[in-house]
């Protein structure tokens, strides 16, 4: 399922996605803090939840049961290129945002009546690595941010973290999938960019501020159309009794991860003493280039 925002994102709290209803099966309440300079931002008590800096400077502050209150400031100026803040409070924790900037941030909502410690996790702690380097030639070579997962958050119901799809590559391949509701929400530098989707099978052409919603056996590979850059916000809610760990991959595919795999290649990118491919010339693939049509 694909929900789309073309317009900007309105002041204060903006649901995306609701538990209620029709999206019930997701078991996650997300939305967006779009917040001026000098104005503050309060979220009750009563759900598990994960705050994430999106844009700006502001300053965290939450208290709740018998721990002593605490702040932390945090910024952040880039999406692409700085790894996030996160700040993950149980059910009894009351969070206050105040903007140092004008800010923005992402939330996301789920039941836990586990009452663990809150965690502000700093951009230093989040695992960042090129997934997918070495194989396919690079075709899916992309960054992936792991803030928390059942590694260093076993308490919590969620598992959060960052993908940047780099211009013209693929992410989440090979095409895989899992029992848990996972949510994608994107973001394109520049913004006018767009990707593609295949959700269970379906295409889905993505854009700036997009969500996906992806079911239990949805497959969901994508890809980011050349020149742009697409980072998205992913979170997966554990299921009582199956705690996301590994993904299933669809096995028609998962050959291509192999750095050994023969992978069909142009004859630009052949060896020079390969003899048996005709090399072509090379035209331009913007306007006025004069070449024929596609």
């Amino acid at each position: 399922m694909q929900i789309k925002h073309p317009a900007l994102f309105s002041n204060g709290y903006e649901e995306i996605v609701s538990r209620k209803g029709s999206n019930a099966d997701m078991l996650m309440d997300f939305g967006h803090v779009s917040l001026r300079a000098g104005q503050a931002w309060a979220s009750q008590a009563g759900d598990e939840r994960a705050f994430l800096l999106a844009g700006g400077k502001i300053v965290f502050s939450w208290k709740g049961g018998a721990r002593a209150a605490a702040s932390a400031p945090a910024q952040r100026a880039s999406l692409f290129n700085e790894e996030p803040t996160v700040l993950s409070v149980p059910f009894s924790s009351e969070v206050s945002i105040t903007a140092v900037t004008d800010a923005e941030l992402y939330v996301v909502a789920t039941s836990n009546s586990i009452d663990f410690e809150p965690r502000l996790y700093l951009p230093e702690e989040c695992y960042g690595e090129e997934r997918g380097r070495g194989a396919m030639r690079g075709a899916s070579t992309r960054i992936v941010r792991t803030v928390f997962d059942d590694t260093n958050a076993k308490l919590s119901n969620l598992v959060i973290g960052e993908v940047i799809g780099a211009p013209g590559r693929w992410s989440s391949y090979p095409p895989h999938h899992h029992p848990q509701p996972e949510i994608y929400h994107y973001r394109f530098l520049p913004a006018q960019g767009f990707g593609f989707a295949a959700i269970g099978g379906k295409p889905f052409l993505l854009g700036e501020r997009d969500t996906i919603l992806i079911r239990d056996t949805q497959d969901h590979p994508q890809v980011t159309a050349p020149g742009y850059a697409m980072w998205y916000l992913w979170f997966i809610r554990h299921l009582d009794g199956n705690r996301y760990a590994i993904q299933t991959f669809d096995s028609a595919h998962v050959w291509v991860a192999d750095p050994a795999a023969d992978i069909w290649k142009l004859p630009s990118e052949r060896d020079a003493s390969d003899v048996s491919v005709r090399k072509l010339p090379a035209t331009s693939a913007g306007p006025g280039s004069g070449g024929r049509k596609e």
